[in-house]
């Protein structure tokens, strides 16, 4: 666990020419302080995957992005060695950028396993199992992927809010409240941080997107629009 890196790197005894490298995506390299005091150089080397068991983690890793840290260059250009013999692409990452790097990661992995929960429950309230509803939402999310990578950021949005469909998004707003309140809240604020990606992309009026705003923003207004 990334909690015990400190602890086992300072137990241990260091010296120059040694070179302590961890592999955590959210701790930069202070935790290895004791080592760099005895004269180690010390780097972080981050693969951007995710390694839900040791098959699926051989698969994924080659294209995969390496996040690399150190004030090294000699260690550096060990660690580039390292990124490219599993086919991946290096980035270096300056001091105090692992934790917002790190942040990203989960915001686009592990909340994409929980809306996918939130998106599966929705189902279970016209009887469809959550297996079923997860078979079922793939080739969607698939497809989003595909768009994401083909088309890119922010023209690859789709849906309601690309369009400026207030009263489909009324109509949501309204069946959640009414079936499935708790998950209205988060709805609510994807829906805010969706607004201006559809104004980036050019098809979301001003006067749609005020309105969305009310809607999503207040629910006092949003039941008087």
């Amino acid at each position: 666990p990334d909690d015990a890196i400190e602890g086992v790197a300072g137990s241990l005894t260091w010296r120059p020419g040694q070179a302590v490298v961890h592999c955590s995506g959210s701790l930069s390299l202070d935790v290895l302080e004791t080592a760099r005091r005895q004269g180690a150089t010390v780097g972080a080397i981050h693969p951007l995957q995710t390694f839900a068991n040791v098959e699926n983690a051989i698969q994924n890793l080659p294209g995969s992005t390496f996040a690399l840290e150190t004030e090294d260059d000699v260690l550096l250009a060990e660690l580039e060695g390292i990124a490219h013999a599993l086919r991946g692409h290096p980035i270096r990452l300056g001091p105090g950028d692992k934790v917002l790097y790190h942040a990203s990661a989960v915001l686009a992995c592990n909340y994409l396993v929980t809306l996918m929960q939130m998106a599966t429950d929705l189902w279970a309230e016209f009887d469809v199992p959550r297996h079923e509803a997860t078979l079922s939402l793939m080739p969607l999310l698939r497809g989003t992927l595909s768009n994401l990578e083909k088309v890119g950021l922010p023209n690859c949005l789709t849906g309601p809010i690309a369009r400026g469909d207030v009263g489909t998004v009324r109509k949501h707003v309204q069946a959640l409240e009414q079936r499935a309140p708790g998950l209205l809240r988060p709805y609510r604020e994807l829906g805010l941080q969706t607004i201006p990606v559809a104004l980036a992309k050019g098809k979301l009026s001003e006067e749609a997107a005020a309105a969305l705003r009310t809607l999503l923003g207040d629910p006092v207004e949003a039941r008087r629009t």
